[in-house]
């Protein structure tokens, strides 16, 4: 059968939203949410917030900062230049603290010094524990391992479905329960992956002017992983 006459797929708007209602809570973010949740009442001004990456660290962190009037930014704006401004703010969120390049760790240890003095609090997020970002100013690594810390682990098959209806949604696409199901068995256990995937599926969708089946989730998929699709994975329904 000849391929379908393809029509070219825009980058329009995807309708995300990071509010603390749409937060989805299960076993593998609980306590960090409920730590975020429990601001102001903190056991320690800095909040140290780790997981891997899309396990919804950017999301918490963007409910802390709505609720706190915070300023956010990633680690590399922490210049000493920047560090008096940017610690005169209510409260903040220095994403990405694991990333060494464009990391000045003088400035980052010379700010959380300052917005403990001043009372203010601070969620500092980065990929694995704080031993795993490579730090090289002692006191700069040892101040961040005795932070009181949070981890997010990779979402559970319930979690990653539930996300897939999400991010769908977004996109305002409808789909079967079959392409959820069949795509949280397969993805990695990554909310990352899974919005990739729901984006390159927006994509072929509209390039190829087809619903979004489960043969066409799964050879999509097999494409993007460098696999060849199962029997019948590029048949329509």
């Amino acid at each position: 059968m000849p391929d379908q006459p393809r029509q070219l797929a825009l980058d329009l708007p995807v309708d995300a939203r990071f509010g603390s209602e749409d937060f989805l809570v299960s076993p593998s973010n609980e306590t960090a949410y409920a730590r975020i949740e429990a601001w102001p009442d903190w056991p320690d001004r800095v909040l140290v917030l780790t997981g891997p990456p899309g396990s919804g660290k950017s999301h918490l962190a963007a409910i802390f900062a709505e609720r706190a009037g915070a300023l956010v930014l990633p680690v590399a704006a922490v210049t000493a230049a920047a560090v008096p401004e940017i610690a005169g703010a209510d409260a903040l969120v220095i994403e990405d603290a694991d990333r060494e390049a464009g990391r000045d760790e003088a400035a980052l240890f010379h700010l959380l010094n300052l917005v403990r003095e001043r009372g203010l609090s601070v969620v500092v997020t980065g990929s694995g524990p704080v031993e795993a970002w490579g730090l090289a100013t002692p006191d700069l690594r040892s101040r961040l391992r005795l932070a009181p810390g949070v981890a997010l682990d990779p979402p559970d098959e319930a979690l990653l479905k539930v996300v897939l209806v999400k991010l769908f949604l977004d996109r305002q696409l409808v789909v079967d329960t079959s392409v959820v199901d069949a795509l949280a068995l397969r993805l990695d256990r990554s909310l990352a992956r899974a919005r990739d995937v729901v984006a390159v599926l927006d994509r072929e969708g509209l390039s190829r002017r087809r619903r979004i089946t489960r043969p066409l989730a799964l050879a999509t998929l097999a494409a993007l992983e460098g696999e060849a699709p199962e029997d019948g994975e590029e048949d329509e329904e």
